[in-house]
């Protein structure tokens, strides 16, 4: 998705358009044609510019162009503002190690200061979950594919990596305790603790189970709910730093074993990813065998024998080395969440705000961190396809049944929402460029 994306939006007239004509300022010749205006094409070319001089420690260019970028964010305006201001404090972070009175010279747009961290209740987070289909999609995916993998099985156990507190979940209890052949009994484990990336929740994961649990008595499911508990991770509800992220990794791979985790005979594994594997460090520092953490979190599951892994996950690649490389991919993919908000709510609506603020920590992990800082590291579908089958991962393709339900599922919600097959994975797209995949696997060799 590049500039003809955004070609409808109107361009942004620059307070001081004198910026770009100064003979001394060396934009000049990197923004010719942008004289006065800037619309998504001038500013992705400011960024890259901005993203450029920050890579060669040149904090004067890079100064000169966010006091430009300054002009066109506000968080108010339009989607191109709106991203911009996002992009802006990302930059100015990323400036101030460098330079620390970076973050003095601007206002509006940017700041220095971190965004403050918002704890959600369930009502709350099933409204955020519902405000477009980005997390809807993915679980109607995945509960239509688990529910196809466990036919017949008296005894369902799921493994369940999330970052969204187990909000898939209440859709697949119901469509159980519908099953003709009677619920099967369902047991869904969590790990510890997750990501210190939003939405955050003010309850604690056993609190969630005790709901999940008084929901599926409704429907007469029997039900239960661990908390895979380890000394080393931290306490329910403490948020770990970013660099201790992967440590904590690394400490769950541990326990990821049928021993502790109780698996039981009858019971037919389910693994579910849901924007989580992106989290895992993709480096072999300090690995075995030359293998990173994400790659051997994923030969652990593989050895548990599951009978169905679902993924899903942004279809984006922002795993790149460089800064400059992951602007323009950052940009032009984040935009899209930004535009399907400003097409149903109001420039001021709180919900508005609060979801780009979560998206808006996203772009400032991506932009200002490096090194163990930096945890955001998504691979696009097709990358995550190719990680899969190396590790010895066998696709599923979805159904018929499943696509009807995605669809009627994207008919609640905006016009510009779709769905597109790309081999075995739906991909959820938004004026018909990819936002989500989601993808079905099991392991070579197992056999049902």
């Amino acid at each position: 998705m590049k500039a003809e994306l955004r070609e409808n939006a109107p361009p942004i007239s620059l307070q001081n358009p004198n910026l770009f004509t100064t003979p001394q300022n060396s934009l000049s010749g990197a923004l010719r044609g942008c004289l006065g205006n800037l619309d998504g094409a001038c500013i992705e070319k400011l960024l890259l510019h901005c993203a450029s001089a920050l890579e060669s420690n040149d904090v004067t260019l890079a100064q000169q162009v966010m006091w430009v970028l300054n002009n066109v964010a506000s968080s108010l305006g339009d989607t191109n503002q709106r991203l911009t201001s996002w992009f802006l404090r990302a930059l100015i972070s990323r400036a101030s190690r460098v330079c620390p009175n970076t973050a003095a010279s601007f206002s509006g747009g940017g700041s220095s200061g971190g965004v403050p961290r918002r704890l959600m209740t369930v009502t709350k987070l099933a409204g955020y979950v519902d405000l477009i289909p980005w997390h809807r999609f993915g679980f109607c995916a995945a509960n239509s594919a688990i529910f196809n993998a466990i036919q017949g099985c008296p005894a369902v156990h799921v493994l369940d990596f999330s970052i969204t507190h187990c909000m898939q979940w209440p859709t697949l209890i119901d469509a159980l305790g519908k099953r003709p052949e009677g619920p099967p009994s369902l047991r869904i484990t969590v790990p510890g603790f997750r990501p210190p990336v939003p939405p955050f929740l003010n309850v604690t994961s056993e609190e969630v189970g005790l709901r999940l649990a008084n929901f599926a008595k409704l429907g007469d499911v029997p039900f239960e709910f661990n908390v895979i508990e380890d000394s080393s991770l931290p306490t329910m509800g403490e948020i770990i730093s970013k660099e201790s992220c992967s440590l904590y990794f690394e400490s769950l791979l541990s326990q990821l074993n049928l021993s502790l985790l109780n698996i039981r005979g009858d019971e037919a594994l389910v693994v579910n990813f849901q924007n989580w594997l992106r989290y895992l460090p993709d480096d072999q520092n300090g690995m075995a065998r030359n293998m990173s953490l994400r790659d051997a979190f994923l030969e652990v599951i593989k050895g548990l024998n599951p009978r169905i892994v679902v993924v899903v996950d942004d279809d984006s690649d922002l795993s790149a080395s460089t800064l400059t490389s992951r602007i323009t991919t950052c940009f032009n993919y984040f935009w899209i969440p930004f535009d399907a908000l400003e097409t149903f709510l109001p420039k001021d609506n709180h919900q508005r705000i609060e979801y780009e603020s979560d998206i808006g920590q996203k772009i400032e992990d991506i932009i200002a961190s490096e090194g163990l800082q930096r945890i955001e590291r998504l691979e696009s579908g097709p990358k995550l396809s190719q990680r899969m089958k190396s590790s010895g991962f066998l696709s599923i393709p979805f159904d018929e049944e499943t696509v009807k339900e995605v669809k009627s599922l994207l008919d609640e919600h905006a016009s510009g929402w779709g769905m597109k097959r790309e081999e075995d994975m739906l991909v959820l797209t938004w004026k018909g460029h990819n936002s989500v995949f989601a993808t079905a696997w099991f392991p070579n060799g197992v056999e049902d």
